[in-house]
This record gives structure tokens, C-alpha cells and sequence, in this order.
């Protein structure tokens, strides 16, 4: 029997894994029309029923592995499940809305953020290195570039020295030592070997080699030691560089054939590589070549690999956010999972939690950094509003801080309540 309506009467299960919520496992007899905010209702009425002292609590729905953004009739239809079946309902406890924080102010464009215990990395298009506290105070800005900073990331931080690497416009990726008793930072090393300017940077797990991806279409593995090798002390004692001293590729991998956009340490001997070329590929570097490739039909401008689920979420300039499974198969159709709206121009940088296997933010050229769950395709979580320009970069490596930054010369910070709480 067919309903033509959503207005019928339903019969549902509600489940749910966090034990302290769990209402009795029974069928509830409700209206096809009830949205999450009846659905809501409904939960903390039979939580109340059951403990006079419970507290109020927000929760998302999911029905068929996705959330429910319209009325649980609209939303079956949109699945094409039967209204004659008991649908299975499952409750979590809604994210809290992050909170703003700081706003840093830079000189120029901010295109390069990456934060690490209590301190935020920047790189801007004036060629100049900033860091800051998370509580939003500036320590040091670093000149030594010659063109925009495109990258920037840490390599070891502990409570007396920090070493990080920034790429560059210029070609180059120069390695840092931080004194921070001193506070006074020294490049290392000027890596040197690409022919167009280096997008993107990434340090292995173990802190022992970085990788690199430029518009030369090349990916370029170094040595992220402070350690000098035989070799370069030998060449350190021919010529000094002006600053620091030179540092060459260990291996050059060629593959791409346009732009590199992205680039990843999945482990220690596998890379995950985005590009223009509409290419994502994973790289085995045991073997000094291309594990696998993934096809999509965009130029992919970043992409980021979960390690808590195994995925890939992608974004380019059809202002769609695309979920990945590396190991589905070949070819976009098959790898495909979900599709996420919400953005009104091209994005640029995307980052998962790294504690919350579901969640990652975005930014966009529509001046937005957005929270979305994995599970609702439809709707981000929230918006996280302030920027007036459009957004370069986004990091949420340290699970307390959304960051991100953009062409109004800022810095935004939102602190993740849930993390605060813990």
C-alpha cells in the first residue's frame, strides 16, 4: 500500500549508542509529519518519565544513516523507504554550537593556518611568518620568503623549542627552529629542487621526512631532520646559502599532470596527493611510486584524509563538498558517498576533527567556515560567521580550535564547546 502523504500515521524504534539516553526499546506510534524538534521533545519526555532529574538535552536524528533535516515523511520519501515498515530511529547528543574566540589581525592576506598545542601558526601573502597564542596574543612574525606563503606546519613542539616548515610562491620550503625561551626562530634549511611555487606541506607521523606539492606538478620528499646528512654538510662546506643552508629532495614523484593541491601522510610510507588534474592519488613510498588513484570530474583544490574513518572529503569550485571511500573501487562512481550543499562559491580548504570521527569544517570564497557532520549531507551543523573576505585555509588539528583564515587579513578562532568540557 502506497501513502501518498507524509501526514500518515508511522510506526518507529528509537536506538541509540550513548547508554544514558536509552528509552525503552519498544515501537512508538507517531504522525509521518513530526520533525526533529517533536522527535526531541518526544526522547526527553520519556527520559523525564523515567528519571525526574534529567536535564533537557538537544539531539540530531538519523534515519538511514543520514540526519534529518526535514519532516520524517519528506525523508523517507527522499530514501524511498516503506511508511508500512518500522523505521529504525537513532538519537545522538547535538554538537554544541562552537563559540568565537580571537580575531588576529595580519598585515595581508592570511593563507596558511596551523595550530598546535597553545600555539597558532600563520603564513601570509606579504611573505611573512606570524605565530600566536591561542588566547590570541602575537609572539613573532618571521620574514625570510620572497614571494606569498602557500603552507605552512609543524614539525615537533615541546615546552622549550618548536620546528615547523613553510612553503612558498618562491619555490622553496625553508625548515624552522623556534627558541621559544628566546623567542627567536632560525631557518634551517632552504629546500630547494621545485620549478614553480610549492602549494602545499605535510610531516610524517614520526616527524622524519615531509612531503611537498607544487604547480610543477612534482611530489617531492625531504628529510624533516634538524640533523645535517653527510651529503649536505659536505655540500654546507662548498657554498652557504644566504639563509640557512640548502637542503635537496630525497625522491621526486611524478604522476600529476597539473597542480598539486593537497597532500597527506596517511602512515609513514603511504601519501595521499590532490590536484587540478582532477586526481587524487595514494603513493607508496616503499616502493617509490602510485599505489592507487581516485577519478573525480573537478579539479580537487584540497583534500583530507580521516584517519578515525578511513575517508576522504574533497572540495572544488562547484562549491560541492564530496565524501570519498579510497577503498570502494575505481572511478568517482564508485567511490562517491555523499555530497555536501551549503556553500555558495568555490572552496578552498577543508580539515576533519581529529577526535570526531564524523565532523569536519570547510571554507569558502563565500567568506564562510562551515561545521558539518558527515551524516547530513543536506545541512551543515553551523555556520562559523565572521570573516568578510573570502576564506584561504582552515586547521582543526588541535580539537579545541576551529581556526581559519582568509583575504580580510584574519585570524578567526572558534573553541569547540564539547572539547572544553572534557
Amino acid at each position: 500500500m502506497e501513502i501518498e502523504t507524509a501526514e500518515g500515521q508511522l510506526q518507529i524504534q528509537l536506538k541509540t549508542k550513548q547508554k544514558q539516553y536509552a528509552v525503552p526499546d519498544i515501537p512508538y506510534s507517531i504522525a509521518g509529519s513530526v520533525s526533529s524538534v517533536e522527535l526531541n521533545t518526544l526522547v526527553n519526555t520519556l527520559l523525564q518519565e523515567a528519571d525526574s532529574c534529567h536535564k533537557g538535552v538537544e539531539f540530531d536524528f538519523l534515519v538511514a544513516g543520514e540526519f534529518l533535516r526535514v519532516n520524517l515523511g519528506e525523508h523517507l520519501k527522499q530514501l524511498g523507504i516503506s511508511f508500512e515498515d518500522i523505521i529504525d530511529i537513532e538519537y545522538v547528543e547535538r554538537f554544541p554550537s562552537p563559540e568565537p574566540q580571537d580575531c588576529l589581525i595580519h598585515d595581508d592576506w592570511v593563507s596558511a593556518v596551523k595550530c598546535r598545542n597553545d600555539w597558532i601558526l600563520t603564513g601570509c601573502y606579504d611573505s611573512t611568518l606570524n605565530i600566536w597564542t591561542t588566547k590570541g596574543e602575537h609572539k613573532l612574525t618571521i620574514p625570510g620568503h620572497t614571494s606569498p606563503i602557500k603552507a605552512v606546519t609543524w614539525i615537533s613542539l615541546d615546552a622549550d623549542n618548536g620546528m615547523f616548515v613553510s612553503t612558498s610562491q618562491d619555490q622553496t620550503a625553508m625548515i624552522w627552529s623556534w627558541d621559544i625561551a628566546k623567542n627567536k626562530a632560525e631557518c634551517l634549511y632552504v629546500c630547494r629542487g621545485h620549478e614553480r611555487g610549492i602549494d602545499c606541506v605535510d610531516v610524517s607521523g614520526n616527524g622524519q621526512k615531509m612531503a611537498t606539492g607544487s604547480w610543477d606538478t612534482m611530489l617531492k620528499i625531504w628529510s624533516a631532520s634538524p640533523e645535517e646528512s653527510a651529503d649536505e654538510a659536505a655540500a654546507a662546506k662548498k657554498a652557504r646559502m644566504e639563509q640557512g643552508k640548502a637542503r635537496t629532495p630525497l625522491i621526486t614523484l611524478q604522476g600529476h599532470k597539473e597542480a598539486i593541491s593537497a597532500v597527506q601522510w596517511i602512515d609513514n610510507d603511504t601519501i595521499l596527493t590532490g590536484s587540478w588534474d582532477h586526481t587524487m592519488k595514494i603513493w607508496d613510498l616503499s616502493l617509490e611510486g602510485l599505489k592507487s588513484e581516485i577519478v573525480g570530474n573537478k579539479s580537487f583544490f584540497d583534500v583530507h584524509f580521516s584517519k578515525l574513518n578511513g575517508m576522504i572529503i574533497t572540495c572544488s569550485a562547484d562549491k560541492n563538498l564530496r565524501l570519498f571511500d579510497p577503498r570502494g573501487g575505481k572511478g568517482a562512481s564508485h567511490t562517491v558517498q555523499s555530497t555536501y550543499l551549503g556553500h555558495t562559491q568555490w572552496v578552498q580548504s577543508v580539515c576533519w576533527s581529529s577526535i570526531e570521527e564524523h565532523l569536519f569544517i570547510s571554507g569558502s570564497y563565500d567568506n564562510q567556515v562551515k561545521l558539518w557532520d558527515m551524516r547530513s549531507p543536506k545541512a551543515p551543523l553551523f555556520d562559523l560567521s565572521g570573516h568578510e573576505e573570502k576564506v584561504m585555509d582552515c586547521d582543526w588539528s588541535n580539537p579545541k580550535f576551529m581556526i581559519s583564515g582568509g583575504a580580510d587579513n584574519t585570524v578567526r578562532i572558534f573553541k569547540s564547546k564539547k572539547v572544553a568540557r572534557l
